[in-house]
């Protein structure tokens, strides 16, 4: 298992592995560019090969590129759709110096056409862009289902995957207030819960998972992320998701409403819960 948060890319690579490294964590996660904009930093090909190197060093685990926000995939203008086009194409082209990184988005909103269309269209551009070249794993993020966003259940996420040539570069990362919020209910059925992914999507697909807990109840459709054990989920069951043997060796990332203390003691409180204590 490795644990590790959300981090500012803003200060670069190296400083991020070091900052995780301070907060206790072995693996991070960042946004490729501003999470609400489309510029993306150059990079500086020497800071990316330190990180590599660090982390080779430490041992951390893969680390996950986070899509910005305003990504849309499945959109209905076509300057959102090439918008999409291009950051993933930039993204996954920038990831290459970083071996075995897991790219991770959110599979979109159909803005009123309808979840197939809009599972058709994610699907589509995701064709596009990825190659057999690829270093990256592209991750769909599983979703709260509010609006009208698809990938609100294990199926839709399996039948975008179904549509993509090639699916062995395509994994899952689970948010765990997200599919709370989303009717999946990982605090009181989580073998239930695993083995409803591992029957329409195959755990070999889940590659990372989002440890977050949530302020709204089961089934809400509503994706407020909480503090750990200060939801309606709870430390307990959140510890259950990340000590579960089934899910040794992802990366578990906090995204919890926190500043880097906040995220170093979560760290410490959800190792403390592990089979050590």
């Amino acid at each position: 298992m490795f644990l590790g948060c959300h981090l500012s890319s803003t200060k670069g690579f190296l400083a991020m592995g070091r900052q995780a490294l301070e907060l206790g964590a072995d693996t991070f996660q960042f946004f490729t560019r501003n999470p609400r904009g489309g510029s993306a930093k150059a990079l500086d090909p020497r800071d990316l090969a330190a990180l590599v190197a660090f982390m080779a060093e430490k041992g951390f685990g893969p680390v996950v590129a986070h899509a910005p926000y305003t990504l849309n995939p499945c959109a209905k203008e076509k300057k959102t759709l090439d918008f999409a086009r291009l950051v993933l194409s930039e993204d996954l082209e920038r990831l290459r110096g970083l071996p075995g990184a897991l790219y991770n988005l959110h599979p979109g909103s159909h803005v009123g056409q309808g979840a197939q269309a809009g599972l058709e269209l994610t699907a589509d551009i995701v064709n596009e862009v990825l190659s057999p070249g690829e270093t990256a794993t592209v991750l769909l993020e599983t979703m709260a289902g509010k609006g009208t966003e698809i990938g609100r259940s294990f199926g839709e996420l399996a039948r975008i995957i179904g549509k993509i040539r090639l699916d062995s570069k395509m994994g899952v990362c689970l948010d765990t207030c997200h599919v709370f919020d989303g009717g999946y209910d990982i605090k009181n059925d989580l073998e239930g819960v695993l083995a409803k992914f591992d029957q329409e999507l195959g755990l070999s697909r889940l590659k990372a998972v989002h440890v977050n807990d949530s302020l709204n109840s089961l089934d809400s459709h509503k994706d407020r992320h909480a503090k750990i054990g200060q939801g309606q989920i709870g430390l307990e069951a959140l510890a259950r998701v990340v000590w579960h043997p089934r899910l040794a060796g992802l990366p578990f990332i906090l995204e919890t409403p926190n500043e880097p203390e906040g995220y170093a003691q979560e760290i410490a409180l959800l190792r403390r819960q592990g089979p050590q204590s």
